[in-house]
This record gives C-alpha cells, sequence and structure tokens, in this order.
C-alpha cells in the first residue's frame, strides 16, 4: 500500500510539473507574439514618416519638417507637414504603395489627402490586397500648393482573432509534448531499489525479488522479470484483492501494450510454480481480479 501511494504521489507531482509546463509555454506564446505585433506597429510609424519625407522631397522642399505622425484611431493615422507642400496623385499613390509594401499588416488601406483648414478631401484612393480591387482616380491632375494632411486608415488585420487561434491551436501540441514528456519520466513499475532487496514469507514458500527466485521446501524456481514484476504486486498485499486492471497497467502499460489474456497467462504460471505450497495460491474473485491466498 505505501508503495502505490508513493507512485500515486510521485504521478501527481509529474503532473503537476506538466501542467506548469503547459502554462509557461502559453505565456511565453502569448507574449512573443504580443512583442511581435508591437514591432510590426513601431514600424509601420516609421514607413508613414518616410511617406510624408518623400513627398516633400518631390514637392522640391528640403528643409521643412515632417511633423509626428498622430495616431488618431487603431488603425488610423494622419501625417503632418510643417509648411504647405504640392503633389502629383501619380507619384503619391505609387510612393505610399511601395513604402507600405514593407508592413506585413497593410493589404488593405484607405487614403485621403485632407485641407487642414476644413478637412475636406481634397484627394483620395483605395489599396486592396486584390489589386482588382484598387480605386485610383485622376492621378494625372496635380494639386495645388496648400495645407495638406494625409489620413491613412488600414483594414483590421484581426491580429487578437489570429493570435487567440493561434495559442488555442497550440494547445492540443503542447498537451502532446507534455503526455510524451510524462511517458518518459514517469515512475515505472519495475523494481525499485527497496523493494529488490526484500524477501517475502509467504507461508513456507521464500519470495527474493532481487533474485527472481521462490524457494519450497529448499527447492528453489526461477521467474521471469515479468512473473516477478506481478508477484511483488501480490506480495506487498497479501489476501487483499487487487483489480485486473491495475494489474494490466503495472505491468504492461510502460511498454505501451496491453494484451488481455497475458494476464491470465503469466497467473497460470505464477500458479503451477506455487503449487508445492497448497497454503499459498492465487484465486480469481469475480468481477473484480485476484487475490494472493496465504493460509498460515
Amino acid at each position: 500500500m505505501a508503495d502505490s501511494l508513493n507512485i500515486l504521489i510521485a504521478k501527481r507531482k509529474y503532473l503537476l510539473g506538466i501542467t506548469l509546463l503547459l502554462f509557461v509555454s502559453v505565456t511565453c506564446v502569448a507574449f512573443s507574439m504580443g512583442s511581435s505585433n508591437n514591432f510590426d506597429m513601431a514600424r509601420r510609424e516609421v514607413l508613414l514618416r518616410k511617406i510624408g519625407d518623400e513627398l516633400l522631397l518631390q514637392s522640391g522642399d528640403v528643409t521643412s519638417r515632417v511633423l509626428p505622425v498622430e495616431k488618431i484611431a487603431d488603425d488610423e493615422y494622419q501625417i503632418r507637414f510643417e509648411n504647405e507642400l504640392t503633389f502629383k496623385p501619380d507619384s503619391l499613390v505609387n510612393t505610399i504603395r511601395h513604402l507600405l509594401a514593407e508592413d506585413p499588416l497593410a493589404r488593405d488601406y484607405i487614403v485621403n489627402v485632407l485641407n487642414c483648414g476644413n478637412a475636406t478631401i481634397a484627394y483620395g484612393f483605395a489599396i486592396s490586397g486584390d489589386k482588382k480591387n484598387d480605386i485610383i482616380t485622376c492621378r494625372e491632375r496635380k494639386q495645388p500648393s496648400a495645407c495638406y494632411t494625409i489620413s491613412i486608415k488600414f483594414k483590421p488585420t484581426g491580429t487578437d482573432k489570429t493570435k487567440s487561434r493561434y495559442l488555442l491551436g497550440s494547445l492540443p501540441v503542447l498537451a502532446f509534448v507534455g503526455f510524451l514528456f510524462l511517458r518518459s519520466v514517469k515512475p515505472r513499475t519495475t523494481l525499485s531499489k527497496n523493494q529488490s532487496t526484500q524477501i517475502f514469507s509467504l507461508g513456507t514458500v521464500l519470495f527474493d525479488a532481487q533474485q527472481r527466485q521462490l524457494v519450497i521446501n529448499n527447492n528453489a524456481t526461477d521467474l521471469t522479470a515479468t512473473e516477478t514484476r506481478l508477484l511483488l504486486i501480490f506480495a506487498l498485499s497479501p489476501n487483499e484483492t487487487i483489480a485486473r486492471s491495475r494489474l494490466q497497467k503495472e505491468i504492461w502499460e510502460d511498454e505501451g501494450v496491453i494484451v488481455g489474456r497475458s494476464l491470465d497467462m503469466f497467473i497460470s504460471k505464477l500458479r503451477k510454480k506455487l503449487e508445492p505450497d497448497p497454503e499459498v495460491n492465487i484465486v480469481v474473485v469475480r468481477g473484480k481480479g485476484y487475490k494472493l491466498e496465504v493460509n498460515s
């Protein structure tokens, strides 16, 4: 009984360790994805400043500043300028499309050039991940010099949903890895160091677990490794019913295969080797399992 309790405690410890491992793994994945997303957002703002710089150069302005890019909504930004500028729609479209191609999250977006005074739209276009859905007009008409603000609104990428799906999808993989880890390190029901030095007295039968022998009337009978493991379970709990499922689990589960008739075969072999002492026998307890009866 003490041995079974120790095994149970050990398994609980390993299960706790696996649970902790899965939790840490999922947390690391979440933080990793969050960090990657933050980096992409920061990189986007740099690209937007680059767009402002290119437009000033195309306007012939090499001295004035691009003002700080303003984020006015989760997926909307405004590029503002220190001085007035002029632009050609064709160059504006090509510049923005070229630079935002480097943004992994920018597949669909709408660009509006706003007049600073009244926020009316001086020019606008829409870019789609599917080029046939692009909306671009008036590309050849140069716009007059004025104070402009460029508003760029990106289509939400569903990053949070993607992250959630990724995390949920990773759980079965992590659980499988944890299962393999548990299988590789969990306590096996082989003879422990303390058990292997024990010699059991079962009636007139001496059971030497270390030497894998039965000694009856001074006659030694050798046991196989499986017979020894099986008899050791009985010897630790004489005259107690042991479930058939437990015997199968503790003897064969670690080999990865449980064969129903194998248990019956080994029980039969042990009975035959115990026959010289009629006071010791393994009996069937119907519907429950087996019992090592020791009548002395």
